[in-house]
């Protein structure tokens, strides 16, 4: 006999329990990778915040790079297409 005989049938219960996990988990995975990115580029990343581009380091010292323009506003549920 298989060990995959006797694993246990996911219930629609136990899905939904382990698809609520995965917000928390996308979350995790990506705070672990900005500070494994911190860490490996010296401690210097580029991110948006408050329509700028800023540089931030492992410190937490912020540096403005560029001013960014207003990005136009969606409605949630738009679909946008690209112009070919």
């Amino acid at each position: 006999m298989s060990n995959s005989s006797n694993r246990s049938t996911l219930t629609e219960r136990g899905m939904r329990i382990a698809e609520g996990r995965i917000p928390k988990l996308a979350a995790k995975a990506g705070h672990e990778a900005y500070w494994t990115t911190l860490k490996l580029t010296g401690g210097v990343t580029l991110k948006m915040s408050n329509g700028q581009m800023v540089e931030r380091k492992i410190d937490g010292s912020v540096k403005v790079i560029k001013n960014l323009p207003v990005g136009k506003r969606v409605k949630l549920g738009t679909v946008l297409k690209r112009v070919k």
